[in-house]
């Protein structure tokens, strides 16, 4: 589980990707799916620095004449912040069937409810340490997986 209020939205991107691709685990390969699910909230409290609330652009086309729509990151996270987080997480999976597969195991709410709470979700092992985890932290989350 990461929480996303007041932090950026690549940082907790690059967060979620590397936990639904696995590679916190020591059985990581990259051509198998070993990740878990990640959930997401306060995605609507995300930040983004510099001018790209304003600059930052959601291309997509229908493939007819004219079926270019170009929303920018205002207009997208206005009408929902949930899609923000989606689309940076989706753009750092891989491009096959098996980032697919991936993407799908990612949850994300505006708000701090969410509807796993029956799975017991952990926090993050990266939450509150920066990217290097302990080995006390490792073991302690392995106990609580087990």
């Amino acid at each position: 589980m990461i929480d996303a209020a007041d932090k950026t939205l690549g940082r907790v991107a690059t967060e979620a990707a590397s936990l639904l691709m696995g590679k916190h685990k020591p059985i990581y390969a990259p051509y198998i799916d070993t990740g878990d699910y990640v959930v997401v909230v306060n995605a609507a409290k995300v930040k983004v620095t510099g001018k790209k609330a304003e600059q930052k652009i959601y291309y997509r086309y229908s493939g007819y004449p004219g079926g270019l729509k170009s929303p920018s990151f205002k207009e997208v996270f206005s009408q929902d912040p949930t899609r923000v987080i989606e689309f940076a997480v989706k753009g750092m999976l891989p491009h096959n069937r098996l980032g697919r597969a991936m993407f799908k195991k990612l949850k994300v709410y505006p708000g701090n409810e969410h509807p796993h709470q029956a799975q017991n979700p952990l926090p993050s092992p990266w939450q509150s340490e920066g990217r290097r985890m302990t080995k006390s932290k490792e073991s302690e989350i392995l106990s609580k997986e087990r």
